[in-house]
C-alpha cells in the first residue's frame, strides 16, 4: 500500500470513529459534518481534500444566509443529508439547504429578553446535536428541545435547570448510545454545575452527575454522583460553599469516547471565583477545573483528572476535549488533548486519567510547570493574590476558551486559536452576595483603567491573539500566525492540508497545515468567532463558517478603535468557482447626544465606578461600545433624566435583555451612571 493510500485510509478511519449506528454515515459524494466536533473525536478534521493548497486561490463565496440579529454567532453548523442545521443568537435554530441556501425552516424556542442579563457572556448558542431524525438544541433558558429534523415542529421540551437561579445553556448538546447530554453555565453567578442525561426520543431523564458537592447538612441528591462526591470531592471543600453552589458548571466540552465508551466531561470554574470566600482558601475542591470520564449508560463516576487544584482565577477545564492515538515513546496512545484556560496544553491517557505531558503553549507567570508526576501545577506563592493583587498571565480568559481547536491527522499537529489576555486579581474587601448579578470576590474597580487614550493604546498593545500550531508529541510550538485582535475564531483543519480560522478583524483565512503560509482570505465584514466546518453535497466540496461578533470579552473590549455598527450574523458558504458576493456595508453610527445637563465632578466619579461594575460587560470598556449592543454616549435616552431612568430603573427595555437595575442600582446610581456617560459623549464630540 503505497504511503498516500495509506494516508487517505487513516484519514476515512478518523472520520468514521465515533459515528454510532443511528448518526448519518457519508457516501463518497455526500460528506456530512453531522456532530459537534465533527465525529465523536472531535478532531475538527475534514477528509475532504478537492479544495487544497493549489486550488485554494480558487475559493469563493457561494452562497450566504442573512440571520435577524447582530448578537454574537458561535455556532457549529451541522449537515446531514444535504440540509445545514444552525442555531444563532437567542438559542433559535435555521434549517437551510446546504447546497443553496434555501430557508427550509426556522424555530423560535421564544427566550425570555431578561434571560439576557443572567448570560455571563452574550446570549449566544455553540451549537445543535442530530440523531435519529431529530435536531436538539439547549435554550439560553436553561431548556433542552428536540425538533423534528424536516420540519422544525417541536417534538419534545425538558426544562433542565433550576428556573429560580440564574443557570443559562449556550453549549452543545451530545447524543450518545441514545441519550442527550446536556449541561449549563452560571457559575460567575452563583450556581452548582451538573450534567444530565435525557432520553432522546422522550425527553425522560436518565441520569444526572452533580460536579461539586452540596450543602453537607442536607439531604443526598438522590443521583449517580451521590457515591463519589461523597467518598472523594467533599473533603476538598471548606467553609459554606453550597451557598453560592460551587460553580463547576460543564458548559461546553462533553466528549464521548466510542473505542472506550466513556464520556469525559470539561468542568469549569468556582462559584465565586474567589478561592478564600468560596473554601477558606483551603482544598483541591473536587471536580472544579477538571476533566471527569464517566460511564455514558449510567452517569457513573470512572476516573477524574484536575489541571488546577483549588481554582481561584476563573481557570475553567470546559475549553474543548479532542480524542486520538499518539505515537510516544515508540507506541501507540489513546489520548485526550485539551488546551485549557490555564495555559497549559494536557495529552492524557484517557484509559485510565494519568497525564502523560504537559507544557504551556501561552505565557505563564502564575505557576512555573506541571510536575511530571503528581500532575498538579507548581504555582507562584504570589499568585494566589493573598497579600497583594497579581497580574496573571493567562487570565480568566485564558491561553484558549470557547473557539474550537482541531487536530489534523495528516500533519500531527493541533491548532488552537490562542490568545494574551493578562487579568488583575485582587481580593474584593467586602464580599456580599448579589442574588441573580455576577459573584466573583474578585474586585472588578481595579480593572477599571483611567479615562486615558493612551492608557487604552497600551491596553491594546498587550492583549494579543495567534492561530498556533502545537506538536502534542513533543509539547512545542511549530509554526504560528499573530493577530491584531485578541479574540480570534475556531478552527478547522482539512485532508487539502489547509487551515481555516477567521479573525476578530472580520477576516476568514486559509493557511498552508505546514507550513502557516496565509493562502487565501474573505472579508466577512463582521468578526467570524465561530468554528467553520467542510462538507460535500453531491460530490462538491463546502467550508461554511458563521459570522458575527460578540461574547464576553468582544462586547467589553473590542472598542478600542472606535465606534462601530454592526452587521447582522450570516452563514457564509464557500465552494471552488464560487462567485457571490456579499451587499456593500458602512458602518454610519450616530453623533454623541450628551443634551445639555451638568453635574459635580464626584458624582460623575462615582458614576465612573458604578457603570465598571454594572455597565462595563454589555456596554464597553469607558463607554466604548462594540457595536454589538447600544453605544450609550449615542443613546436617545442620554439626554434625558426620565428616559434614562425608566430604562436603568424603571426596566422599559426589559423585553430586549435590558432588564430594571433597581435590584443594584438606586436612581441616584443610575443619574450618577447618565453623568459618567454624558461626559463620555462630550468627549467623543471633541476628541
Amino acid at each position: 500500500m503505497t504511503r498516500k493510500r495509506l494516508l487517505d485510509h487513516r484519514i476515512l478511519f478518523s472520520l468514521l470513529l465515533g459515528l454510532s449506528a443511528r448518526l448519518p454515515v457519508s457516501t463518497a459524494a455526500d460528506v456530512d459534518w453531522p456532530t459537534h466536533g465533527g465525529t465523536y473525536l472531535e478532531q475538527r478534521f475534514s477528509p475532504l481534500h478537492d479544495i487544497d493548497t493549489a486550488s485554494v486561490k480558487r475559493l469563493g463565496l457561494t452562497w450566504y444566509a442573512d440571520l435577524d440579529t447582530n448578537r454574537g454567532q458561535e455556532s457549529t453548523p451541522l449537515v446531514v443529508d444535504g440540509k445545514m442545521f444552525v442555531t444563532t443568537a437567542w438559542s433559535k435554530v435555521w434549517a437551510l439547504d446546504a447546497a443553496t441556501g434555501r430557508v427550509i425552516w426556522t424555530y423560535d424556542p421564544k427566550v425570555p429578553g431578561r434571560t439576557g442579563f443572567s448570560a455571563c457572556c452574550d446570549v449566544v448558542n455553540r451549537g445543535a446535536a442530530y440523531y435519529d431524525g431529530k435536531v436538539y438544541v439547549g435554550t439560553l433558558d436553561g431548556r433542552l428541545i428536540a425538533l423534528n429534523a424536516k420540519s422544525g415542529k417541536l417534538l419534545w421540551s425538558q426544562v433542565t435547570v433550576d428556573i429560580t437561579k440564574p443557570y443559562t445553556i449556550t453549549g452543545a448538546p451530545r447524543v450518545v448510545r441514545g441519550k442527550v447530554i446536556i449541561g449549563n453555565g452560571g457559575a460567575d453567578y452563583g450556581v452548582r454545575g451538573y450534567v444530565t442525561a435525557y432520553d432522546a426520543r422522550s425527553g425522560a431523564k436518565v441520569w444526572r452527575f452533580y460536579t461539586v458537592p452540596g450543602d453537607p447538612n442536607a439531604k443526598p441528591d438522590g443521583e449517580v454522583s451521590d457515591a463519589i462526591l461523597r467518598s472523594r470531592a467533599s473533603g476538598t471543600w471548606y467553609g459554606e460553599f453550597w451557598k453560592l453552589g460551587g460553580g463547576g458548571t460543564v458548559y461546553d466540552a462533553i466528549v464521548y469516547d466510542q473505542e472506550l465508551n466513556q464520556l469525559y466531561l470539561g468542568v469549569g470554574n468556582g462559584s465565586p471565583w474567589n478561592q478564600r470566600i468560596r473554601s477558606e482558601g483551603k482544598g483541591d475542591n473536587l471536580f472544579l477545573s477538571s476533566v471527569v470520564a464517566v460511564d455514558p449508560d449510567t452517569g457513573r463516576y470512572l476516573w477524574h483528572f484536575q489541571e488546577t487544584p483549588g481554582e481561584t482565577w476563573d481557570f475553567t477545564a470546559t475549553q474543548p476535549i479532542t480524542l486520538a492515538t499518539l505515537t510516544i515513546d515508540g507506541k501507540p496512545r489513546k489520548v485526550l488533548m485539551q488546551a485549557p484556560k490555564n495555559g497549559f496544553f494536557y495529552v492524557i491517557d484517557r484509559t485510565n486519567g494519568k497525564l502523560i505531558s504537559a507544557q504551556n503553549y501561552v505565557p505563564v507567570n502564575w505557576a512555573t510547570g506541571v510536575d511530571p508526576t503528581s500532575g498538579r501545577p507548581i504555582e507562584n506563592p504570589q499568585a494566589r493574590f493573598a497579600q497583594a493583587p497579581f497580574v496573571s498571565m493567562p487570565g480568566g480568559s485564558g491561553g484558549h476558551n470557547w473557539q474550537p481547536m482541531s487536530f489534523s491527522p495528516a500533519t500531527g499537529l493541533v491548532y488552537i486559536p490562542a490568545q494574551e489576555l493578562p487579568f488583575l486579581y485582587a481580593n474584593e474587601q467586602h464580599f456580599a452576595i448579589h442574588p441573580g448579578g455576577w459573584n466573583t470576590g474578585v474586585d472588578m474597580l481595579a480593572l477599571i483603567p483611567p479615562d486615558s487614550p493612551e492608557v487604552r493604546i497600551a491596553i491594546k498593545a498587550s492583549l494579543k491573539g495567534r492561530l498556533l500550531a502545537w506538536d502534542p508529541v513533543n509539547q512545542k510550538a511549530v509554526w504560528k500566525v499573530e493577530h491584531a485582535g485578541p479574540w480570534n475564531g475556531g478552527v478547522l483543519s482539512t485532508a487539502g492540508n489547509l487551515v481555516f480560522q477567521g479573525t476578530a478583524e472580520g477576516g476568514f483565512e486559509a493557511y498552508d497545515a505546514r507550513t502557516g503560509e496565509l493562502l487565501w482570505s474573505f472579508a466577512a465584514q463582521s468578526g467570524v468567532m465561530a468554528g467553520p466546518i467542510s462538507y460535500s453535497v453531491g460530490g462538491r466540496q463546502y467550508v461554511a463558517v458563521l459570522a458575527g461578533y460578540g461574547g464576553a470579552i468582544p462586547l467589553a473590549l473590542a472598542s478600542f478603535d472606535g465606534p462601530q455598527r454592526r452587521p447582522n450574523g450570516r452563514v457564509l458558504v464557500f465552494a471552488l468557482e464560487g462567485h457571490a458576493a456579499l451587499p456593500p456595508f458602512v458602518s454610519t453610527p450616530g453623533a454623541p447626544a450628551p443634551g445639555t445637563d451638568t453635574w459635580p465632578a464626584d458624582t460623575a466619579a462615582r458614576g465612573r465606578d458604578l457603570y465598571g461594575i454594572n455597565c462595563i460587560g454589555c456596554h464597553g470598556l469607558a463607554t466604548l461600545s462594540a457595536g454589538v449592543l447600544p453605544d450609550l454616549r449615542r443613546s436617545g435616552a442620554l439626554a434625558s433624566k426620565d428616559a434614562w431612568r425608566s430604562i436603568v430603573i424603571g426596566g422599559a427595555l426589559s423585553d430586549t435583555g435590558m432588564i430594571s437595575f433597581s435590584k443594584y442600582l438606586s436612581a441616584d446610581d443610575a443619574e450618577a451612571i447618565r453623568a459618567y456617560v454624558t461626559n463620555a459623549a462630550r468627549a467623543a464630540e471633541h476628541p
